[in-house]
């Protein structure tokens, strides 16, 4: 389920994704909840279910927890600050 905004607190079982730049326009929302996940992959995948159009990009999301990139494998307690965002490139 998407959200506009972060103003309501998504259920205890549940966490908010901040999503940014490609995946915020295909979500047609800043902040994505989801069912609260294990790893990243799990994020990814969950990402995918509440929110199905961003399928084509998923794969290539970077997801960054409490500020730092994470790989697939890392774990979740469901405390931590979750983004994810497509690649970015610049000069």
């Amino acid at each position: 389920m998407a959200t506009s905004s972060s103003n309501n607190s998504p259920p205890s079982d549940a966490v908010e994704v901040r999503v940014f730049a490609a995946a915020a326009t295909l979500a047609r929302a800043s902040v994505v909840a989801i069912p609260r996940p294990s790893t990243v992959a799990d994020l990814r995948r969950s990402l995918i279910s509440s929110c199905p159009a961003l399928a084509p990009i998923a794969d290539g999301l970077l997801v960054a927890v409490d500020g730092r990139y994470a790989a697939d494998e890392a774990t979740l307690s469901g405390e931590e600050e979750l983004a994810a965002f497509p690649p970015v490139s610049g000069g």
